[in-house]
């Protein structure tokens, strides 16, 4: 029987989002019902109130989440109810090219569930990335699913869904950082911070941090950079070639999504280093490089899609360093919030001062 819950909408472009009642049909086959227990407060959420992703209005935002496979749909083999699971946005086909190549990180037809989750007076929502977790229960697709340890908090474990596997990603899969490497990441908000981690995880030795906010890099510091750097005072790039011995780094990861931005790291890499994309630019952006330049450096110009993750192998994985001490997820909850505060935390977000906000159900 389809069930009535509360749910956060966005219905036109700008507006302040609102609570509203949806309904959840059952699960139908190859779905899952999740209950969701906590889900963060992401910057594609805005982008997607903004009409910043696309102009499908209303939409039912939400996607970065954990929670509790309340039932199944036919055929569903890979989680049952009870299995605490965190949601992603990539549910690979095992059919398309990527897949079939053996790359289902790159899977060009991730699957989404099929019927519509829809307001009261019948309305079909969009939900954000698939999924449309800021809301109490979520229709999916059941391979959005990813099965990891209940132990794990659900406000640190949800995150894993987008940002912070968006960042340690960008390290270890697309960067793929090496043990010794020299490392830079440029824009030091919820992602790059990840991609701090990812670094230090993977075992570099010189990790630096770029922003122009020194809270932001205190935070960075916190979390395993070994060298800051304020790019409003100080050229970013004269910066990172000084402290790698005038050569630049290894790998660069851009985190903010600009022009000026990526310039920095194509000029902060060493020879034949990496520069990996990980920030989210806006349509009308672009950029201009010396052709000569990007021949004579050599390396690699990578962009980062979801860290290249693939949630079956990733997120298991990453739940088991957290619950070893080994990976600090509960340092990127700056606080928890309520379903109504959703529209507060957007506000927030624009003064810095929040990696995440994680709704709580």
């Amino acid at each position: 029987m389809a069930q009535q819950v509360q749910g956060v909408i966005a219905r036109a472009k700008g507006e302040p989002v609102r609570i509203e009642t949806i309904t959840v049909p059952d699960p139908g086959p190859g779905e899952a019902v999740v209950k969701v227990q906590a889900c963060g407060v992401c910057h594609t959420d805005l982008h997607y109130r903004e009409g910043g992703i696309n102009d499908d209005f209303p939409f039912l935002l939400g996607h970065e989440a954990a929670g509790v496979v309340e039932s199944v749909g036919e055929g569903v083999t890979e989680v049952a109810p009870g299995d605490f699971v965190i949601l992603n946005w990539r549910a690979v086909c095992g059919q398309c090219r990527a897949c079939l190549r053996g790359r289902p990180q790159y899977c060009f037809a991730t699957h989404n569930a099929k019927q519509k989750m829809t307001l009261a007076d019948g309305t079909e929502l969009s939900p954000a990335l698939g999924i449309g977790a800021f809301a109490e229960k979520t229709l999916v697709a059941a391979g959005q699913c990813t099965k990891v340890d209940p132990a794990a908090s659900p406000a640190a474990a949800g995150l894993l869904g987008c940002g912070v596997m968006a960042g340690i990603g960008a390290a270890i899969n697309t960067g793929d950082v090496g043990r010794g490497d020299s490392v830079a990441v440029i824009g030091c908000g919820g992602v790059g911070n990840a991609a701090v981690v990812g670094a230090r995880l993977a075992g570099a030795a010189r990790i630096i941090a770029v922003d122009i906010d020194d809270k932001k890099l205190e935070t960075a510091k916190g979390l395993g950079a070994t060298h800051t750097v304020n790019s409003r005072s100080t050229d970013p790039v004269e910066a990172i070639r000084e402290l790698t011995g005038g050569n630049g780094a290894d790998v660069v990861i851009e985190a903010v999504g600009r022009p000026e931005t990526y310039e920095q790291a194509f000029y902060a890499r060493d020879l034949a280093g990496t520069v990996v994309l990980v920030g989210v630019p806006t349509p009308e952006m672009k950029i201009e490089l010396p052709l000569l330049d990007v021949f004579g450096r050599g390396g690699a110009l990578k962009s980062s899609w979801y860290g290249d993750c693939l949630p079956s192998r990733d997120f298991p994985m990453l739940i088991d360093l957290y619950r070893q001490g080994r990976l600090d997820l509960d340092a990127f909850v700056t606080e928890t919030i309520a379903l109504e505060d959703v529209e507060k935390a957007f506000e927030r977000m624009h003064h810095g001062d929040v990696l995440r906000s994680v709704v709580m159900f």
